[in-house]
């Protein structure tokens, strides 16, 4: 647990019950620590297609009379619109897709709901709206070549603002939507190839977007744009590489709410006084605070710490700067609804999981109760018995500090005979959170060790620990990797000849170089988009992210041999583990070039691997039949090539 305690002007975390109050504090943990809890009602193997039967959701938002909550569902198997009562009674589809729909949010009248949808995965979004009384949607922006997303309206609902990109380009751009004639204006025409915008929030009287420019991944600003004539002013100029976020104005238009990382490469909340520029800090901690809403009468806003992948949500008096989390459950935690969580009354609506609760939301009332509005879990999942997962940190190679989650099958004994699947996250500047994760349940219920490091390169610990595998992917990074291995092993519970390892994008990359570069460390691995080479990305990837891959390896012609070094490409051929190769065919973040290289190669080689390219998906499978193969083929090949069992589904 953690606590805040008040100080003159700020907010300081603090430590409570042997938790680190940053990332500086951890210490490691002792490896006899970690414990597989005895229990006699253990579950059989979790089954897939049941555990696929949790429904998840995302995206919600409120109608404007609060009466009604707009949502993104699986729950037909594919993620389309629904809506419902505002106390989670009476789920109603209202379209059904084979392509996704998300960030959907009501007009002003309450009568229709805006989103955005794609086309088989390829992210090029067109903006629609559908009656929320049933009938046929209409696309707002039908472009082929050109993706619009995030609609955000104006406080009176006379614009729509939203982002725009057009598809072969790196950038992107705000543009505005006049919503009684549909017709669009751009309101800002990037020209620096690294940089991109996104829509923070409106004034209250629609004059002017709030609008955040990001310039590669250590500088942003936010911005005022005065709709009338596209005049932008920086607010949150600074000197040096400083990542500024906004996330709401208050409702008397004077307070902007943001984060800012300017305190060492560690994100901060502030409230920006709109007219002066002077920030009023709230916090001064080490973990990464982002920001939240204001209220509807403006005498309280959010924001959520998450610490050590942790997220707790604090309700801060805006007088005072008191802070509270108001009782909401320990978990991770975070807002329910967008553009803000608030409903007119006060109440808010979150969204709160942990290891062995799938996600659900919540509604906090003004006067402190807490009402469960979705009940989203499996019949199998309602009654299956869980292990929790455990946060552990320990030392790597260099003495840098690694956190990482682990699981550990019911009863098991320390006699190091246990499998353990490594799963590496994706980003690389992303984070393994202390979320439920079914790839995790399925492996423990099946008796195998699970961790999931959050290694050099990834977020939530500041920009220094972000910045310290930069121009050396999949080297110091996969060495953090195979200390938790080596962590592991202390405990006593795992066989060191039996590891796989099990990831997705960048964690599919960490896979194959690991499988390549440590030959005789892993027994089996599953690399789902995983990139091979660098240079292929680089020629076939969207724009955006080609800029992004800059960031990290530098420049293709200058920096060749960082390139090369940190392309899975180089090793591949001495690996010997068993791989399983999973791609979606539509894929514009990791194209699947990169998954028929792997096979290629390794078949020629005369390797064991499988691939399975999927139609009309994207990065990451949205379709539930796919995601039902996509899991059973994973946990079968950790099963037969880590534990010699077949046929287990």
């Amino acid at each position: 647990m953690t606590r805040l305690c008040l100080l003159p002007g700020l907010l300081v975390l603090t430590s409570l019950n042997g938790f680190a109050s940053g990332p500086g504090d951890r210490v490691a943990t002792d490896p006899r620590s970690v414990v597989s809890a005895e229990n006699a009602a253990t579950s059989a193997p979790m089954p897939v297609a049941d555990l696929l039967q949790t429904v998840r959701i995302g995206g919600a938002t409120w109608s404007p009379d609060g009466k009604q909550i707009g949502y993104v569902s699986n729950s037909s198997g594919r993620l389309n619109l629904w809506v419902m009562q505002a106390d989670g009674t009476g789920p109603r589809q209202l379209l059904k897709s084979d392509d996704r729909q998300s960030n959907p949010v009501f007009t002003k009248d309450g009568k229709e709901i805006v989103y955005e949808q794609d086309k088989g995965g390829d992210e090029l979004y067109d903006l629609y709206a559908v009656p929320v009384a049933g009938g046929d949607p209409r696309n707002l922006t039908n472009t082929d070549k050109t993706s619009e997303s995030e609609p955000q309206f104006s406080k009176d609902g006379k614009w729509m603002a939203f982002v725009t990109k057009e598809k072969v380009a790196s950038s992107t751009n705000i543009a505005v939507m006049d919503w009684a004639t549909g017709k669009v204006r751009l309101l800002t025409n990037e020209k620096e190839p690294k940089a991109f915008w996104d829509v923070v929030d409106w004034s209250p009287d629609g004059r002017y977007v709030y609008a955040g420019r990001q310039v590669g991944n250590d500088d942003a600003d936010v911005y005022r744009i005065e709709v009338a004539t596209g005049a932008a002013e920086n607010l949150t100029g600074h000197k040096g590489n400083v990542l500024v976020y906004g996330s709401e104005v208050s409702p008397d238009g004077k307070t902007l709410l943001i984060s800012s990382n300017e305190k060492g490469g560690y994100p901060n909340i502030a409230l920006l006084d709109l007219a002066s520029k002077k920030k009023r800090w709230v916090t001064d901690t080490q973990w990464e605070a982002r920001p939240g809403s204001f209220s509807p009468k403006g005498d309280t806003f959010t924001y959520v710490l998450n610490a050590d992948g942790r997220a707790t949500i604090y309700f801060v008096d805006t007088k005072t700067l008191k802070a509270s989390d108001r009782g909401v459950p320990a978990g991770l935690n975070t807002a329910g609804a967008a553009p803000t969580a608030f409903r007119e009354d006060g109440s808010y609506l979150f969204s709160h999981q942990d290891s062995t609760h799938a996600p659900n939301l919540y509604l906090l009332s003004t006067g402190g109760a807490v009402t469960q509005v979705t009940h989203n879990e499996s019949p199998v999942l309602t009654s299956a018995v869980l292990p929790s997962s455990q946060l552990v940190t320990y030392k790597s190679f260099d003495g840098k500090m690694i956190s990482a989650l682990v699981w550990v099958p019911f009863n098991l004994k320390r006699d190091g005979t246990a499998p353990v699947v490594v799963m590496p996250h994706g980003g690389p500047t992303g984070q393994t959170l202390d979320s439920f994760s079914p790839r995790a349940i399925l492996l423990v219920s099946r008796g195998f060790v699970v961790i999931a490091p959050n290694v050099r390169g990834s977020t939530g610990y500041g920009m220094e620990f972000e910045k310290a595998n930069y121009k050396d992917l999949g080297g110091a990074d996969l060495k953090d990797e195979i200390a938790g291995v080596d962590f592991l092993k202390s405990t006593g519970f795992i066989d060191a000849k039996k590891v796989g390892i099990w990831g997705g994008s960048y964690g599919g990359f960490m896979t194959l170089m690991a499988i390549g570069k440590n030959p005789d460390l892993r027994a089996a691995a599953v690399d789902e988009y995983g990139i091979l080479n660098w240079y292929t990305m680089l020629a076939h990837e969207d724009a955006r992210l080609q800029e992004y891959e800059k960031t990290l390896l530098g420049d293709p012609v200058k920096d060749k041999s960082v390139y090369e070094a940190s392309s899975p490409l180089k090793y591949i051929r001495d690996e010997k583990a068993p791989l399983l190769v999973l791609q979606g065919e539509r894929d514009i973040r990791v194209p699947k070039e990169e998954a028929e290289q792997v096979v290629e190669i390794l078949k020629k080689e005369g390797r064991t691997v499988d691939a399975v390219y999927y139609p009309e998906e994207g990065h990451g499978f949205i379709k539930r039949e796919h995601q039902v193969d996509e899991l059973t083929r994973s946990v079968d090949w950790f099963e037969k090539y880590l534990k010699g069992v077949t046929n287990t589904q």
